[in-house]
């Protein structure tokens, strides 16, 4: 027994360093230059720990500490000079690089210094397209230059479109770049088809239903209602899909089944594919607050199909549903209209 402990002991994960333990408890003092002795002190040991990946967690925990440190105490020069400091010190770990570049680029923004701000968060952009901080530097990037030069930021993001187009933070070049060409630039027609490209190119992408989604409301923007209804019909049919891996729901689906539900009716003439669309809301999605949005909808559409006696059930259904409803004076015309009992 006693061997086996021995064995265990010798294969358990050695300690945090005690320079780094150090570091935060000085920290947590309001020692800061002591603490950035120690971490300094952690970064020449780290290199020296067995395994490889611990020794990498400690230097990016030593490097990034020095820094995050200093900026919690107000030294934001002294910061940005850290963070920026660290690629060069972190080549082998572009996680750790492109987390202390991205803090710099926040903090240099933060004191007025734009240039210097976007030199960093480009870099985050162009030299780790795969890390996750990408997509935040370019959303920090959007945020800060879209009310600027809007024309030239949508230049500058055509522009990545190719050279990065096989990276992680590919799809949000695309979906900033619709951004701008749908609010800033008020070109509705390409930025329509740059959200389209997201599910096409980037079929993986979380921006994809979110582009499905802007795609359709341009489409009904620009009376192209088949293809509005083409894209929300993409839409909601990933819903089966996610069912079937029991894994993901898109906040756009319910609103997609109901706007499917009133283009099909008013703009397409389709009054069976709209009654369809609303009985699928309530039934599909039991947690939706459109449940009585769309129960009211399709009592209007029974009663424009001349199907008095549906619309009636329907209109019962929703008072039972919510009594408190925002459509309870809608429905309480509707229902006298239709003499319902």
């Amino acid at each position: 027994m006693k061997g086996l402990l021995v064995l265990v002991a010798a294969c358990s994960a050695p300690a945090t360093l005690p320079e780094l333990v150090n570091a935060e408890k000085l920290a947590d003092r309001g020692d800061v230059d002591g603490a950035v002795a120690a971490y300094r002190e952690a970064q020449g040991r780290c290199k020296n720990l067995q395994p490889a990946r611990r020794a990498k967690q400690a230097c990016a925990e030593a490097l990034l500490g020095e820094g995050d440190v200093l900026e919690t105490h107000g030294r934001k020069d002294a910061a940005i000079a850290t963070y920026l400091s660290v690629p060069n010190r972190a080549a082998d770990d572009p996680t750790t690089a492109a987390t202390a570049t991205y803090r710099a680029g926040k903090l240099l923004l933060e004191t007025g210094k734009t240039v210097d701000a976007w030199t960093a968060l480009w870099r985050v952009v162009t030299d780790w397209p795969d890390e996750a901080l990408a997509a935040d530097a370019l959303e920090t990037i959007v945020g800060d230059g879209r009310g600027r030069d809007a024309r030239a930021l949508a230049d500058q993001l055509n522009k990545l479109t190719k050279p990065l187009a096989d990276t992680q933070v590919a799809d949000n070049l695309i979906w900033w770049l619709a951004q701008l060409n749908e609010r800033e630039l008020a070109n509705p027609e390409a930025a329509r088809s740059l959200y389209d490209r997201i599910p096409k190119d980037y079929p993986n992408s979380g921006l994809r239903d979110d582009a499905r989604w802007f795609s359709a409301m341009l489409a009904k923007q620009l009376g192209d209602y088949k293809g509005a209804a083409l894209r929300l019909r993409a839409l909601v049919a990933t819903r089966e899909v996610s069912f079937g891996a029991g894994s993901y729901f898109s906040i756009w689906l319910d609103d997609a089944q109901l706007e499917l539900g009133k283009l099909l009716r008013d703009k397409l003439g389709d009054l069976p594919g709209a009654i369809a669309a609303f009985r699928k809301l309530p039934k599909d999605y039991p947690a939706s607050i459109l449940r009585d949005d769309a129960l009211y909808e399709l009592a209007v559409t029974f009663d424009k199909a001349g199907k008095p006696t549906d619309a009636c059930r329907v209109l019962v259904e929703l008072r039972k549903l919510s009594p408190d409803s925002k459509y309870r004076d809608e429905a309480g015309v509707l229902a006298a209209s239709l003499k319902c009992p």
